[in-house]
């Protein structure tokens, strides 16, 4: 039976494009054109997964949520925004109503297909769960559920930490005690190899979990842990996570989840720098810090060149020399060490 999903838009254009684009995927797809309009077909036609807008006339995206998760019929429904906006405050409202995703305007194909079929999957665990076991889910406020509800505890439970730009959070081989939260900032997790040289595993961003070598083993960090900018974290214990995971044990999905995409991720920065093109390692590694680093890709970026060409998996001297090709062709800006990206359609087209 082919997948049913009802889109909640109330731009005409990106309501249809975002339709014709899953109905190009196998879907089958419905329509709404404000968020009234959505409840009202959510309630009357089978839906499997609802992707909702949040500004919208008649009844917003948290409304229309709310209004889903009170209903018999559709409390279940995976629910994702989709939204322009992207400040903390408001991701961390959305899933706090119960969203089970929520992806930032503009998005790619593959970030949308990605978060629906991994939602659908958790959906029918779940489902599975309640059918075999005929399990009512429990509305105990203390229940950590989903991995926002375990972002709720790190801020509620966690200890907090300060590190200024430059400072070490961690060593690769020192005892994993903590996991973290990031409340403000940027953190960089690195490696070196065998010729001593910088390899970037990874960039983490303002409410995002790292630092889980292992959830419940004494397994060193395999990585260490720079602060970009000023940072602000929340960590927890170990122990204080087991005791997490022995009694609440819908969250471990969620962590699966987690750790899949880390894994995914990892997959594809080596694929990149073992195939891609020195203009294509630069174009990708330039929007990933406007990504990790900026609310718009078109703000400056501040960042050392030799942290570029660590994630770039390229040598410094060959990303300046590709850098300075791109500011002659007028896509970037280069002032001291900060970088501007003038024209962020050229650079994704080279990517």
């Amino acid at each position: 039976m082919t997948t049913r999903i009802l889109v909640i838009e109330d731009d005409a254009a990106l309501r249809e494009n975002t339709a014709e684009l899953l109905e190009l995927s196998g879907y089958d797809v419905l329509t709404a054109a404000n968020g009234k309009l959505g409840v009202e077909k959510a309630n009357l036609e089978q839906i499997d997964i609802i992707v909702c807008d949040i500004m919208m006339p008649e009844l917003d995206g948290y409304g229309v949520l709310e209004a889903l998760t009170k209903a018999e019929k559709t409390k279940y429904i995976p629910f994702i925004f989709l939204s322009a906006k992207t400040e903390r405050k408001d991701v961390r409202l959305g899933m706090d109503l119960g969203a089970d995703d929520y992806i930032t305007k503009p998005f790619s194909e593959d970030e949308l297909i990605s978060a629906i079929e991994s939602r659908l999957a958790k959906a029918a665990i779940l489902k599975e769960s309640r059918d075999n076991q005929d399990v009512v889910v429990s509305k105990d406020d203390d229940e950590i559920k989903t991995l926002n509800d375990l972002k709720n505890f790190f801020d509620d439970k966690g200890k907090s930490f300060h590190f200024q730009e430059g400072d070490v959070i961690y060593k690769e081989g020192q005892n994993s005690n903590y996991i973290f939260l990031i409340i403000k900032g940027v953190v960089k997790c690195f490696k070196f190899d065998e010729q001593c040289k910088e390899l970037t595993t990874a960039l983490h961003k303002e409410d995002d979990l790292f630092g889980y070598t292992s959830f419940i083993q004494n397994i060193p960090y395999q990585e260490t842990a720079m602060a970009i900018k000023n940072i602000e974290l929340v960590g927890i214990s170990k122990d204080q996570l087991k005791y997490v995971l022995d009694n609440n044990h819908t969250i471990t999905l969620e962590l699966i989840q987690l750790l899949t995409d880390d894994l995914k991720g990892i997959k594809d920065q080596l694929l990149q720098m073992a195939y891609s093109s020195v203009h294509k390692k630069t174009a990708a590694t330039l929007l990933k810090f406007a990504e990790k680093l900026n609310r718009k890709p078109e703000d400056s970026i501040k960042i050392s060149r030799s942290d570029l060409a660590s994630v770039a998996g390229i040598a410094t001297e060959t990303l300046i020399r590709t850098m300075s090709n791109f500011k002659k062709e007028g896509i970037i800006e280069i002032v001291g060490k900060n970088i501007r990206i003038l024209d962020i359609q050229k650079l994704q087209d080279i990517y």
